[in-house]
């Protein structure tokens, strides 16, 4: 059984929304980051950390890839083309709208008060904004990223998208985005996880 350590509301919701995906059993260690629970594991008290047959991983890109490699879904073969164009949609989510979340969280709340960039939450939402119309560019025409087939990038996308409803950054209400992102909303793992998120808060 695998062990997640961290607070579900973070990126450690894409571990366990990759785990349920999965159909693996895991436990949960709630751990705030800095926190002596993560740092135990983590020395840059990052969450979130998974512990496998006593090996700890960390980097929630790292971890659901590890995940979906091991298990053989949520993802295609290395060295494929189709690997290929699944990694750039993950760099891409990283890139152009984790990026953005993230540079306005840590300028919000994350660093020091004196060293904080107030006015720079705005050129990040324009970033996001801008990541989202060439997002719906590449969308295609299939329910997910990858066409048919659901992969990590899809589980990435769906949790910056919660990330951005709590942020305040702007998403599409109607339009393909907006559909997409009702998609990965509806899937089932994603409502377990988000019942276990109320559950931990």
């Amino acid at each position: 059984m695998y062990k997640v350590i961290g607070h579900p509301q973070s990126r450690v919701m894409r571990v366990m929304w990759t785990l349920e995906e999965l159909d693996q059993d895991y436990t949960l260690e709630p751990a705030l980051p800095q926190s002596e629970g993560i740092r135990a594991v983590n020395p840059s008290g990052k969450i979130p950390a998974l512990i496998v047959d006593d090996t700890i991983l960390t980097d929630s890109i790292a971890i659901c890839t590890y995940l979906a490699d091991k298990h053989g879904q949520l993802t295609y073969p290395a060295g494929t083309l189709e690997r290929a164009r699944q990694d750039s949609f993950t760099q891409f989510a990283v890139d152009e709208l984790e990026g953005a979340l993230w540079t306005a969280a840590k300028n919000s709340f994350i660093h020091p008060k004196d060293v904080r960039v107030k006015e720079i939450k705005p050129v990040c939402q324009m970033e996001f904004a801008q990541g989202l119309n060439t997002l719906e560019q590449r969308l295609g025409n299939g329910p997910y990223l990858m066409g048919d087939t659901f992969t990590i990038p899809d589980i990435i996308i769906g949790h910056c998208t919660n990330w951005a409803m709590v942020a305040k950054f702007d998403l599409p209400k109607e339009g393909p985005l907006a559909d997409y992102f009702r998609r990965l909303r509806a899937r089932p793992s994603y409502q377990k996880v988000m019942t276990k998120l109320k559950e931990v808060a």
